[in-house]
């Protein structure tokens, strides 16, 4: 293997360190090459660094014009750039470094710490900050945000039949996302880099009053929020299924060919639940496990995915309903909020009081994070639909040895591959080749002062080994979602071959993507190798209202698979009994 793959980025001097948290979320494989070129080189970095500056927290010529620093691709490997994002707790003044890190990595032992450098400090930037900080603190709601998710839904009702298109056709529509990526992300940054804002907060104010539980505990039950929709869906369908004895007998037949099975039926309650099935995948068919990457599979392309969490759900009883648990975690805040309340009174501290206020209405931001987010994913997947089709019917012609070949092309290869594409067939299956061996590699947690390990020094997934923890050990986290549950672990890697998932099971993942989160309604508690407070699916583990703590390192090595274990989602630890 090369030293390095053929799309990596040189790192950056300015802003040298990276890091795998978040972005193991975001893209937890490799990039694909167009996938790397067209969503993320040509689009969402763009959005970042247009986004930030928005923030009043960068200025735009800090950044490279070509490929703004905001993130880095190493192995194929997505890292957000930590030595750039550390300035969210250097020029803000309601935010720390050290709270920032807390956000992303709670302890991680390898973070390296913050080293000032000459150009870090901009006081001149203070005024649009706080204007900023006045925005995130007095918004409820963000109509362009709306606006945004009414254009790719326009874009999604307007697909016309793809294979109809010529290929020129087809490569037009794409590039009508890339415009929606770049303005997506900028969205995006701007509501995500703010959601560490009221965390960080209210951190500062359980400290003043002895109660370091209650950022996590008044950022549950926000409501709202996009990513979560679709996993109230598919209880809803669940429950479905489990009151009629024909989709019943369908499901426990298996997931496979289960689609068909129903459209063979002359069954009503068949053709109702087809007929709720396709709205569901037309509204919701661009999520997916892997959903930022373009090659991946959503729910779209293979359904198996969503059926599969579907499959595992209809096992819960009623009471388990997500609105029920979203309900008591909303009516807890409520009681927490007029409990600080009242101890911020006794103390008279009126500058934190109003603190405490703002950061109430600025954890909207996680809010519209979520529905920024959601909005991108869409227009992600408008690309995807068109790459595949194009894929499909160049390697029936016989130009690909495989249709998944067209996601080895980068962006400036599109038009040459339109106007002659047998010229490529070879050099896209080799770098097909070499793409498969990247997922062999486990990337590092971080990168340290601009110096990238050659990929022959990267550890391999085959040759990592983790002794299991034992009974009595308590794993350390972060607190993601409030809530004590003690059950059986069931390793979960896959979230389109879950294992079989039982009520009472907690789940323990190595990463939680939103589209993970319809196998949370099939369990009572989850546990993450990674995150942070303000990470996409603890968001959601909230609004389902499931005890979930995260940055538990190394947890889908060290808890065996059917191990009782205990999860407080108060405290971030994890008890293996």
């Amino acid at each position: 293997m090369d030293d390095r793959w053929f799309t990596d980025y040189t790192p950056s001097q300015r802003w040298p360190h990276y890091t795998r948290a978040n972005a193991g979320e975001v893209l937890s494989t490799p990039a694909s090459p167009l996938g790397q070129k067209f969503t993320w080189d040509n689009g969402i970095i763009h959005g970042a660094a247009h986004g930030s500056t928005r923030t009043g927290l960068y200025e735009a010529d800090e950044y490279d014009p070509v490929i703004p620093e905001t993130f880095g691709f190493f192995g194929g490997y997505l890292f957000i750039n930590l030595s750039n994002i550390r300035m969210q707790g250097v020029r803000n003044p309601a935010l720390t470094v050290e709270q920032l890190d807390q956000a992303f990595f709670g302890d991680h032992p390898d973070v390296p710490p913050y080293t000032p450098h000459r150009d870090d400090e901009k006081p001149h930037l203070l005024p649009k900050i706080e204007t900023h900080l006045g925005f995130v603190m007095s918004t409820t709601e963000w109509p362009d945000l709306d606006a945004d998710r009414a254009d790719v839904d326009q874009l999604r009702e307007e697909r016309p039949n793809l294979t109809n298109l010529t290929d020129r056709e087809l490569l037009d529509r794409a590039r009508m996302t890339q415009p929606m990526l770049v303005h997506g992300f900028s969205q995006h940054y701007v509501a995500s880099s703010s959601a560490g804002i009221a965390p960080g907060i209210l951190i500062a104010i359980g400290e003043a009053i002895g109660d370091p539980t209650i950022p996590m505990r008044l950022m549950a039950g926000l409501g709202d929020v996009d990513s979560a929709a679709p996993s109230y869906e598919l209880w809803d369908m669940s429950r479905v299924v489990r009151q009629s004895p024909v989709l019943t007998k369908a499901f426990d037949e298996g997931v496979e060919g289960l689609v068909g099975r129903l459209e063979a039926s002359h069954s009503t309650e068949a053709a109702a639940f087809l007929a709720g099935w396709n709205m569901f995948i037309h509204e919701y068919g661009s999520r997916g496990p892997n959903e930022w990457e373009i090659s991946a599979d959503t729910w779209e392309t293979d359904p198996n995915i969503a059926l599969a969490a579907l499959d595992r759900i209809r096992f819960q009883n009623d009471d388990a309903s997500p609105r029920q648990r979203v309900a008591k975690l909303a009516t807890e805040r409520e009681e927490l909020t007029g409990a600080v309340r009242a101890q911020l009174s006794e103390i008279g501290d009126e500058e934190l009081a109003g603190m405490f206020e703002g950061a109430l209405v600025g954890g909207n931001m996680m809010v519209f994070r979520e529905r920024a987010k959601t909005t991108i994913v869409k227009a992600v997947h408008e690309g995807r639909m068109v790459f595949r089709e194009l894929g499909r019917r160049h390697a029936a012609a016989g130009d690909l040895a495989d249709s998944r070949d067209i996601f080895m092309l980068t962006d400036d290869e599109l038009e040459s591959f339109v106007a002659d594409p047998a010229s490529f067939s070879n050099i896209l299956a080799e770098r097909s080749n070499d793409y498969r061996k990247l997922f062999d590699l486990i990337p590092p947690f971080i990168i340290r002062d601009a110096k990238v390990p050659p990929l022959p020094e990267w550890e391999e997934r085959a040759t990592s080994t983790t002794e299991s923890a034992s009974s009595g050990d308590v794993l350390p986290g972060v607190p993601g979602s409030p809530g004590t549950i003690t059950g059986r672990a069931r390793i979960v890697m896959d979230p389109a071959d879950p294992p079989d998932l039982q009520p009472g099971d907690i789940m323990v993942a190595p990463l939680t993507d939103p589209a993970w989160t319809p196998l949370f309604m099939a369990v009572d508690g989850v546990v993450v190798n990674v995150g942070g407070q303000i990470s996409h699916a603890i968001i959601v583990s909230r609004e389902l209202g499931l005890p979930c703590v995260v940055s538990v390192s190394n947890a889908t090595d060290l808890i065996p698979d059917g191990t009782q274990i205990e999860v407080d989602g108060n405290t971030g630890q994890v008890t293996v009994l």
